[in-house]
């Protein structure tokens, strides 16, 4: 009986003793409360989308396009910027296809609806595109409705669903137009005189 009374004892205690323990755990940091601070004039944010993946409507194609940007905040909330274009398509029925842009940008943060911990945006881009298979460089254009999520105060992952439309200068090209999704991230970088 001492025994099972001594045994009973020391796992008691030993569980008591683990309990008592602070354990210190380090978890990532998943979202940071900024508010206003990173989108305010006078600020830059560099990134882009890691990969992003579309369906053309007219050339049953499929793509994969990663673009990076970078661009100053004009004003609080308004960005205007450089983005560059490069991808990957896999057309039915045809070569394979890689492409090539560049689009001067203009994104919106929306106020309303936002949080200290994300931001709501619209962009839209105007520019040049072209591809292996053409010489001629084609008109662009896109529009997109995204999210912000801040995991720090200069982090943010982003979400972005959009309609892009390029039209070819060139009969060996076809038009394409067609809805995207893009994952991607963007680092705000504070200007002289918000540090």
């Amino acid at each position: 009986m001492k025994r099972v009374f001594l045994f009973s004892a020391l796992v008691l205690g030993s569980f008591l003793g683990l309990k008592a323990q602070n354990v210190d755990v380090n978890k990532p940091q998943m979202s940071e409360s900024v508010g206003m601070v990173p989108i305010q004039k006078g600020n830059w944010m560099v990134g882009g989308s890691l990969g992003s993946m579309g369906y053309s409507f007219e050339g049953e194609s499929f793509n994969v396009n990663i673009n990076p940007r970078a661009g100053y905040f004009v004003s609080d909330g308004i960005a205007i910027g450089l983005a560059l274009n490069g991808g990957y398509g896999s057309v039915k029925d045809d070569e394979d296809n890689w492409t090539y842009g560049i689009a001067p940008f203009v994104r919106y943060f929306f106020p309303e609806g936002s949080s200290a911990t994300g931001r709501f945006f619209g962009q839209g881009e105007v520019g040049i595109a072209g591809a292996n298979k053409g010489s001629d460089v084609t008109f662009a254009a896109g529009v997109g409705l995204g999210y912000a999520h801040f995991i720090t105060r200069s982090v943010a992952l982003e979400a972005v669903v959009g309609y892009n439309y390029s039209k070819a200068n060139n009969a060996s090209a076809q038009a394409q137009n067609g809805l995207g999704f893009n994952l991607g991230f963007q680092i705000y970088l504070p200007g002289q005189g918000n540090r």
